[in-house]
């Protein structure tokens, strides 16, 4: 039987010295794996984060917050102040982990530097940049989408470049992290030292735009604004259905003649033009108008249907609602009950990965500023050095 109370991560000791969220999402993969996090918060106004809003919950928290903060306690400390320095320096030189997107100059002046902390020989530290140090990028993620390239893809061909739906810079750097720091817990395993990890947004924007970089990197092609289309592939797109939109995701030849069947174009599948995906790719306009035409003619779900139905890839466009529908659907309970202190909870998105030994838990909600603890009261987690 698995014991929820004990995770891969436990008891790791975790000091969160990050704000807004790709510091917070490291912080919160490791403690969803067992780790205990104490996150360092700014009197009065906390992380960043508590003040983007709307939208709030029941009790007036910012959800934004709320997203990257479970399992987590919190701790007022002012880093300006003598007294909470050395509260903070204390817990620093006992933890296993610290994460930190504070600014050099704040640290140092705090004592809570990389090399200050040096008579805690196992600590993994990881800084968050925007991009590495000096910092003279802000780590703001619509500003790194725009010098990273990304706003200069996303888009119609004609249209002003547009930012990703979501903070997605800041998650990938949120994960570069936590790789990091999973890899340098693990040779500290083997050699008992810690060491700097350190991760940018700018460079995790770069390789995360994958086959898009390398367009640039070995070929030399510079991407630019698509749309909905596809550099490499089509038709990979969305249609207008007679009621709403559909996508279709045609990944090779085969995929193709199914569809060519489905909309009743089979000559489409023998046409020169379009027999091969570089061909379709070279015609894509033709291509789209040719099956534009066809996919008004029948509601949406209708063609999802007869295309699953041959192995071609099709879905409606859900709204985040239906989408949290349709994992539920396939029993992948995407959603989980976070217990508060007064017996209530918070419904919060749950983690992706699955561990049938050590899965991740939702042991606590994301905390009220400085109820879980105070500076001049650190209780329990008022860690020994080791």
């Amino acid at each position: 039987m698995v014991d929820s109370s004990v995770g891969a991560l436990t008891p790791l000791r975790v000091l969160d010295l990050s704000r807004h969220l790709a510091g917070p999402f490291a912080t919160m993969m490791v403690a969803d794996l067992g780790a205990e996090v104490i996150k360092i918060e700014q009197p009065e106004t906390g992380d960043d984060t508590r003040g983007r809003c709307p939208p709030v919950d029941v009790r007036g928290m910012s959800t934004y917050f709320q997203s990257v903060n479970r399992n987590k306690a919190s701790l007022v400390l002012d880093l300006n102040d003598v007294h909470d320095q050395e509260i903070a320096r204390q817990l620093a030189l006992s933890a296993d982990v610290i994460v930190s997107d504070l600014e050099p100059a704040v640290l140092d002046g705090a004592d809570l530097g990389y090399r200050s902390l040096q008579a805690n020989p196992g600590l993994v530290y990881c800084s968050i940049s925007g991009a590495g140090y000096p910092l003279e990028t802000p780590g703001h993620d619509l500003l790194i989408q725009a010098l990273g390239g990304l706003m200069s893809i996303t888009g119609p061909p004609h249209a002003e470049p547009q930012k990703a739906g979501v903070a997605i810079v800041d998650v990938l750097a949120g994960l570069f992290a936590t790789v990091g720091i999973l890899a340098a817990l693990r040779h500290r395993d083997a050699t008992g030292e810690g060491q700097h990890v350190e991760v940018n947004l700018l460079t995790s924007l770069l390789s995360g735009l994958v086959n898009q970089a390398t367009a640039y990197t070995s070929a030399g092609v510079v991407p630019r604004r698509l749309g909905n289309w596809h550099p490499s592939v089509a038709p990979y797109e969305p249609f207008a259905a007679a009621d709403e939109h559909l996508v279709i995701a045609v990944g090779n030849d085969r995929q193709f003649r199914g569809l060519c069947t489905v909309v009743g174009l089979e000559a489409l599948a023998e046409d020169t033009r379009f027999a091969t995906n570089s061909h379709r790719n070279d015609n894509r306009d033709e291509l789209h108008n040719y099956l534009a035409a066809e996919f008004r003619k029948l509601p949406a779900h209708d063609w999802v249907e007869r295309c699953s139905a041959v192995g071609v890839p099709a879905g409606v466009i859900n709204s985040i609602a239906d989408a949290y529908s349709l994992a539920d659907s396939l029993g992948l309970a995407p959603i989980v009950e976070v217990p508060r202190p007064d017996g209530t909870a918070v419904r919060l998105a749950r983690n992706p990965i699955n561990l049938s030994a050590t899965p991740p838990s939702y042991r606590s909600a994301p905390p009220e500023l400085g109820d879980s603890l105070r500076s001049n009261d650190p209780g329990k987690y008022d860690w020994s050095i080791r």
